[in-house]
């Protein structure tokens, strides 16, 4: 999922980096046969790609529950429907040498609260649409409409199932390989690609299995710094990754999520899964495939170029340092690991507002906040303590923001019952024409009070004269076209409605869909339009059961706008799970004093006065940061370490963070049946083996409080039930390790298979020129016996090391595992009786060194893609955010001091203590701003010399000084908006 709402935040705010994928058309044979295009061709996107990575649990979710066509009724035909979506993806993208497919594995202990929220809220949700399916049965039933019962009671797909350890999973891990085998079997288009598999048995999420791919392939000396990758997946956080890599020829592939054509409507009928006997329960639906689009982080980063640019630094603007800050700073508002700071939500500008506080704290830091995936602690608490200073006006502007919709709600509400009781109108309408005819007949201005018989409040009005006799008269005017419209038609056509334009002269194609009303229409119409300002129509819509999520909040802040699905490709529509006023008591209120006391009793069980357990949660929060930060730089510093509360502190409470310790022990991740139980509902046992599964169950078993039958979600002042905190027990490691180890002995041999881990494999043509060379290391007599290196001539641009793969060997017979029933799949997918490719299991390398967060030497940065014109809109928008903020903000300095200057915060480094790769390396995080210091790498030996050696002086890749501004410091090719050099710095290397 990664940070909720990011996508939709950048697609509106930076604009150009979306762009439309073009689709080559398919070609129509006399036979009806259909042809695809020949992918040997240019790509007509007219940027050819490299290397494409493919997040594989972004397709199956789209693949086996679908939201715009029946879904698959066996698994077979999930697996079809999967290789014809990863067949598109290919056909769009044409990778020329490596495609690499992974699908997550048992992931880290911090990420599973998360991943066991959500199959709980997915369990939960499944029986109330199973309870809600019997009901409707049973008034079709009453209503004599003849149902499918066997049909529309059968057991609904568990995508539960989505897990590593599952049956389904190895289902799918087989299947992709027999469908790799089969391009390059089969497809000449595809012989000199290479395909890398880690499927559900290899740890790790998909996406970070994917970087640390990456990462691996850059820090050699032979790698390509001109490789053009391309990601596919729906997770926001890819576009983080891909801007952590500091690789600039790169984009995100993804679907266009808020792609809409026509109505996407679903009957109750269909929604439930109710099977009508009747022909109308037949439907003629044609479904439509979803465009796709490009994110391009090349353009991005010029975007972030200006957005984060500072003039005047006491030390060079480095954009690589300053975009690992801005990927720090965004994980405040939330992510997959913590919860958000309860001040800051992207939804209300929350992205924006830190930007700002960085550019103003950054001339005072003495440096960046984060190096090479560490963080300087004391710099990070600058940042915090600005954001404490607001939490206060944010609460009540929030407050207030959400008083006015519930008013303009209540407003609409009513405006809506009035205009449906018939009495009301008569009323309405001999009260408006007594009041006309009084301001008619009044000269002096008066204020006149009505009372009306129904008891409602009594309405006080000023009156005037006789209005200019060129004023338009809405009230008299019969043509009036806004009579009886809809708050649609109101918003979109409001000029002219305030002129009473006609047909013919009105410039919307709206106005001309409004019919005449009668008198009473007109009166009570016009009644509305003077109780209610347009501008609060416009202010609060309410999205109604067909609005998707994309069109019903025009700012993309202040509503909800990318809830956290149940699964990925799918949106939920703002009406699922409201709840009631009552439900929605908010019993912390943040908006009023005391606050942080209620706050923290309430969702913490603690005073705010016991600064131990206070402090506790501080720290765990902080390591969590550290924890995050370290991932998506460098790989996973800890597989069991997690954040164990449900909600995050304050962000004024961050004080004295350079006291604190962070140190992460490796230790070792899950294996696939452990997290099966950590995250999985006893509603979803039958992924679980048998024998596993009475631990979910039985009321004597010694983990049985794991698994709650109901369970409270806190919606935490929210309106929705996805919005809300689901207050699920943390799971006990060790408890969890023992119970389970006592039933490890009695599984059978293929159960036992599917709860180890696996190895990544690398599939070659023979046609492919590294496959002689591979062939005779590992299969003649001359074969070593140990894995083979790859680099150089022998990896052909893939470096890490391979062994034997005896379960699929060349010039076999490969069976294919779909059960393939339909004409077309049986031309495409079928027995392989001569494989002429090779399997081995590959091993990503390993190094001792930190990966860097640089540019590295020889890369060609592509083209310039903003125009000034898009730059000074981006100045102008930082400028007026700058101002809106600037109200609040009173410096990030030592506690609301203010800042003590420059100098004052060069010394203030302190010591921190990473384990990363089972190795532990102090001070990351300290010094490493001093002037000529060496890095604290150093300890490692030498980074490798070829194009990334180091320089004391200069930093990367170059032998002298820094020179002003420019962005890369010499470390490829300089390239800047024309921004003037800092000035009163010396450049030498020491803020690098």
């Amino acid at each position: 999922m990664g940070v909720p709402a990011l996508f939709r935040l950048l697609s509106r705010k930076f604009a150009k980096v979306i762009t439309p994928v073009v689709e080559a058309p398919t070609q129509t044979l006399p036979d009806g046969t259909e042809v695809g295009p020949d992918l040997s061709l240019p790509n007509p996107n007219g940027e050819e790609c490299d290397n494409l990575y493919l997040d594989m649990n972004g397709i199956v979710h789209p693949c086996s529950h679908p939201e715009d066509r029946p879904a698959p009724e066996t698994e077979d035909e999930m697996m079809i429907a999967v290789f014809e979506y990863t067949d598109r993806i290919l056909a769009m993208v044409r990778p020329r040498k490596l495609l690499y497919i992974a699908i997550d594995g048992v992931a880290p202990r911090a990420k599973m609260n998360q991943q066991r929220s959500r199959r709980f809220r997915s369990s939960r949700e499944a029986a109330q649409k199973e309870a809600e399916l019997e009901t409707c049965i049973e008034e079709a039933k009453k209503q004599g409409i003849p149902v499918d019962e066997e049909a529309s009671k059968k057991k609904a797909w568990d995508s539960n199932c989505i897990t590593p350890g599952t049956p389904f999973m190895d289902t799918l891990a087989k299947s992709l390989r027999y469908y790799i085998i089969n391009k390059l079997n089969t497809d000449p288009c595809w012989r000199n690609t290479r395909f890398i598999l880690s499927d559900a048995s290899v740890p790790g999420e998909g996406e970070h299995k994917i970087m640390e791919f990456i990462r691996s392939q850059r820090v050699k000396p032979e790698y390509d710094p001109n490789t053009h990758h391309v990601v596919y997946g729906l997770d926001a956080d890819l576009i983080m990754l891909g801007l952590a890599t500091h690789e600039p020829h790169f984009r995100v592939l993804r679907e266009d999520v808020f792609f809409q054509q026509g109505s996407t409507r679903k009957t109750k009928e269909e929604r439930l899964g109710l099977k009508r006997l009747d022909e109308t329960s037949e439907t003629n639906k044609v479904p439509v495939k979803k465009p796709f689009i490009w994110l391009h982080v090349s353009i991005l980063r010029e975007y972030l170029e200006v957005e984060l640019y500072v003039p005047n630094l006491p030390f060079p603007f480095d954009l690589e340092r300053a975009i690992d800050d801005w990927v720090f700073f965004i994980f405040f508002v939330g992510n997959d690991f913590l919860p958000h700071l309860p001040s800051l939500d992207i939804r209300d500008g929350a992205v924006e507002r830190l930007t700002e506080i960085w550019r103003t704290c950054l001339p005072h830091m003495g440096g960046y906040l984060t190096l090479d995936g560490s963080v300087n602690l004391t710099r990070a608490e600058m940042i915090l303590t600005a954001v404490g200073d607001q939490e206060d006006d944010i609460f009540k502007r929030l407050k207030q923001q959400e008083d006015r919709r519930t008013e303009n709600q209540k407003r609409r509400a009513q405006r809506e019952a009035n205009q449906n009781d018939s009495s009301y109108l008569d009323e309405a309408v001999i009260q408006r024409s007594v009041k006309v005819e009084s301001s008619q007949a009044t000269v002096a201005p008066s204020v006149e009070t009505s009372t009306e018989d129904d008891g409602r409040p009594n309405k006080i009005r000023k009156t005037g004269g006789p209005p200019p006799e060129d004023l338009v008269n809405l009230s008299e005017r019969a043509s009036n076209r806004s009579l009886g419209a809809t708050n649609k038609d109101l918003i979109n056509n409001r000029a002219a409605n305030r002129l009473g334009l006609s047909n013919e002269a009105a410039t919307t194609s709206s106005i001309n869909k409004i019919a005449a009303a009668n008198l009473k229409s007109q009166m009570i119409s016009n009644e509305v339009l003077h109780a209610v300002p347009i501008e609060d129509v416009v202010s609060s819509p309410t999205p109604s059961a067909t609005d998707d999520i994309a069109s019903s909040d025009p700012s993309g802040l202040a509503t909800p706008i990318e809830p956290a699905p149940v699964s990925a490709g799918m949106k939920r529509k703002a009406e699922d799970n409201s709840t009631s006023d009552e439900a929605t008591t908010d019993t912390v209120r943040l908006h009023e004093a005391g606050y942080r006391e209620r706050y923290y009793e309430q969702k913490f069980g603690f005073s705010v006065d016991d600064t131990d357990q206070l402090g506790e949660a501080i720290r765990h929060y902080v390591h969590g940061l550290c924890w995050v930060l370290l991932y998506y730089y460098q790989g996973c510093p800890s597989w069991t370490w997690y954040y164990p509360y449900h909600y995050a502190p304050f962000a004024a409470d961050f004080k004295n963070l350079s006291s604190i310790d962070v140190k992460f022990d490796l230790n070792q991740p899950f294996r696939p049946y452990e997290q099966l139980l950590g995250v999985l509902p006893a509603a979803s046992k039958n992924n679980l083996p048998e024998k596993l599964q009475s631990l979910m169950t039985q009321n004597d078993s010694e983990i049985i409080d794991f698994y709650p039958e109901d369970f409270v979600i806190d919606l935490n002042g929210k309106k929705f039930e996805w919005q809300g905190v689901a207050l699920l027990p943390f799971i006990d490691e060790n408890r969890l390790l023992s119970a389970v180890s006592k039933v490890y002995p009695s599984l059978s041999e293929e159960e036992a298979r599917r709860n180890t881990n696996g190895s990544t494999l690398l599939f070659v043509s023979e046609h492919h020129p590294m496959y002689p060379e591979v062939v005779k290391q590992l299969y003649t007599k001359k074969k070593q016996g140990k894995p083979l290196k790859l680099s150089g001539k022998v990896g052909h641009g893939i470096f890490g090391k391979v062994s034997n793969d005896d379960s699929i060997l060349p010039n076999v017979s490969v069976q294919c595992p779909v059960d393939v029933t339909t004409a077309d799949a049986l031309q495409k997918y079928g027995n392989i009786e001569n494989n002429q490719s090779l399997s081995l299991q590959y091993e990503v390398p390993k190094s001792n060194f930190v990966h860097k967060s640089m540019l590295l030497r020889g890369v060609k940065m592509p083209p310039k893609v903003l125009t000034p014109e898009d730059v000074s809109i981006v100045r102008a928008e930082r400028n007026n955010t700058g101002r809106r903020n600037n109200n609040s903000f009173r410096g990030g300095g030592p506690r609301r001091g203010g800042f003590q200057g420059y100098g004052a915060q060069r010394s203030s480094y302190q010591s921190q203590n990473y384990s990363y790769n089972q190795q532990t390396y102090t001070g990351v995080t300290n010094g490493f701003a001093n002037t000529g210091s060496q890095p604290p790498w150093k300890q490692f030996g030498n980074f490798p010399r070829s194009a990334n050696a180091y320089s004391a002086r200069g930093g990367y890749g170059q032998s002298g000084p820094s020179n002003g501004n420019f962005h890369m410091n010499n470390r490829g090719n300089s390239y800047g908006y024309g921004y003037s050099p800092a000035t009163g710095y010396n450049g030498k290397g020491a803020h690098r």
